[in-house]
């Protein structure tokens, strides 16, 4: 089920999640309309509380190309456990900040741990986009947004022009 997507400014995209301490039949009902929603968008990651859910969840795919197959993967308490001293620059977007992008410069390489949706524990090196996505939707768990990132003046502007965005569908 397509899920609707929270918009910045929302308080609740501000707040660190809580983490998930019991798989339920619920928890992976949610991971799969995350998907689904996150698909549709069409997007290439989305973190739980983009859908106002305040748990550590994430799902993600940076599968591109129409010759390859999906890679749908499903987070739970994704955490990144290294990281590379070399960084790389990527411009990114958020769902819950349509239009809008920003160059953000963050570690090239991530080991990252997780728990999937049958409560087993990975471990995995990202890199390039992937490393990009799976750090810009394990900081949504953490109330960060990409704009953070931004020098104040570049992100009052954007987070100005999502309030009139705002204003402006509420009104349709």
């Amino acid at each position: 089920m397509k899920r609707n997507i929270l918009l910045h400014p929302d308080p609740r995209l501000k707040k660190p999640c809580a983490p998930v301490t019991e798989m339920t039949d619920e928890l992976r009902s949610l991971a799969d309309d995350m998907l689904a929603t996150m698909y549709d968008a069409p997007g290439i990651g989305l973190a739980a509380p983009q859908i106002g859910v305040l748990n550590r969840l994430i799902v993600m795919d940076c599968v591109k190309d129409e010759a390859e197959a999906p890679r749908p993967m499903i987070m739970f308490n994704p955490e990144v456990i290294a990281s590379s001293d070399e960084l790389n620059t990527y411009e990114e977007g958020c769902l819950s900040i349509p239009d809008q992008y920003a160059d953000v410069t963050r570690p090239a390489d991530v080991d990252v741990r997780w728990i999937d949706r049958d409560g087993n524990e990975h471990t995995e090196t990202f890199t390039k986009l992937w490393a990009t996505c799976v750090q810009h939707e394990i900081d949504h768990l953490d109330g960060k947004l990409f704009i953070d990132y931004l020098k104040p003046l570049r992100r009052q502007m954007i987070t100005r022009k999502m309030a009139k965005l705002k204003r402006e569908l509420a009104r349709e």
